[in-house]
């Protein structure tokens, strides 16, 4: 259940930090929050996808690391990012 090239790109042109950027950690972070929430929207429907939910929990992990190095280097990055993404601390 990947991302058709479309969001990818909104995405990537609403987070990326100059004009070349589209592998900044807030990117990467935006794009897995986006496929976290399409996954949770199919789980909603399909409770039984073993398969999907431990791709959800992998994806989850990912962003949390990503997450965890954002806040460690630059932390007014990390709570603008959080604050765009409606996410919690």
């Amino acid at each position: 259940m990947g991302l058709d090239t479309s969001t990818k790109q909104q995405i990537i042109n609403d987070h990326k930090l100059s004009e070349n950027d589209t592998g900044s950690t807030e990117v990467q972070i935006a794009i897995l929050t986006k496929r976290i929430l399409r996954l949770t929207d199919h789980l909603v429907q399909h409770n039984h996808d073993e398969i999907t939910r431990r791709g959800l929990l992998r994806l989850v992990s990912q962003r949390r690391k990503l997450l965890g190095y954002l806040k460690s280097k630059d932390t007014q990055r990390y709570l603008s990012l959080i604050a765009s993404l409606n996410l919690r601390k």
